[in-house]
């Protein structure tokens, strides 16, 4: 387990995040940037939070994943839950105009699906805030266990 520097460099966090966003080049000016996310996704624009979270891989994807997601992700690959995420993950776009976020960490793609489920019946607002939330669950699990 790894604690977290004063300051890390974009590369770095753009590996945590999975790209350069405009989150990242923040963070990256911040002297916690992890322990400082939620204040700097509050400068954020709606515009730019998009782009953070549409930088991560879709949950379920096989192809264009960095060796980090796929190894969070996992081997499991029923065709039928693959399809079904595949599914809910268009509409999850559809209904709420970015990528579901979810921090996986090695759970299983059938309960992923079950939380994705349950999260296509909340609002946009909920949704956005959660998503972000996750986001940042993520990087400072990469960060705390790379």
């Amino acid at each position: 387990m790894r604690d977290l520097p004063r300051q890390l460099s974009v590369e770095e966090l753009a590996e945590l995040f999975e790209g350069r966003t405009r989150l990242v080049e923040l963070l990256a000016e911040r002297e916690d940037p992890l322990g400082s996310a939620d204040a700097v996704l509050a400068e954020l624009s709606e515009v730019e939070k998009l782009e953070a979270l549409d930088a991560h891989p879709a949950i379920g994807a096989r192809a264009g994943l960095s060796a980090r997601s796929a190894a969070e992700q996992g081997g499991d690959a029923d065709p039928v839950i693959l399809t079904e995420l595949a599914y809910l993950n268009q509409v999850y776009e559809e209904k709420f105009g970015f990528l579901f976020v979810v921090f996986v960490n090695g759970r299983p793609k059938a309960e992923i699906l079950e939380v994705l489920r349950g999260r296509l019946e909340r609002t946009r607002e909920e949704e956005l805030e959660t998503a972000l939330a996750e986001l940042v669950a993520i990087a400072r699990n990469r960060w705390e266990t790379s």
